[in-house]
């Protein structure tokens, strides 16, 4: 492994700030469904909904994490880019004439 440049710092913290927040976002909605019910209702098995919605909304964010940062590019492509490359990789279109909006570009 090679050393990474502060622009690859960057987005690798950017990318973990992202699936943080996001993998928060989904915690607190998940706990809001699961627990919400029972404060609002005033349930008598509010306790377990409450250590259920912990349970299920600790699993929601872990996952959720882990699908953001699996997502993100590890490898480099061949022209330096980040992203897919290999057998299978989409090419990257150009237009042929940058900045125009005619069907051939």
């Amino acid at each position: 492994m090679g050393t990474r440049s502060d622009a690859e710092r960057d987005v690798i913290t950017v990318e973990i700030g992202f699936a943080v927040v996001t993998g928060a976002l989904v915690a607190g909605l998940v706990f809001a469904v699961v627990a919400g019910p029972a404060w609002y209702f005033e349930l008598p098995e509010a306790e377990f909904l409450r250590r259920t919605g912990a349970v299920v909304a600790a699993l929601a964010f872990v996952g959720r994490v882990v699908q953001v940062l699996w997502r993100f590019p590890r490898r480099r492509g061949v022209d330096g880019e980040t992203g897919p490359s290999g057998p299978g990789a989409a090419p990257q279109a150009q237009p042929s004439h940058p900045g125009r909006t005619s069907p051939d570009s």
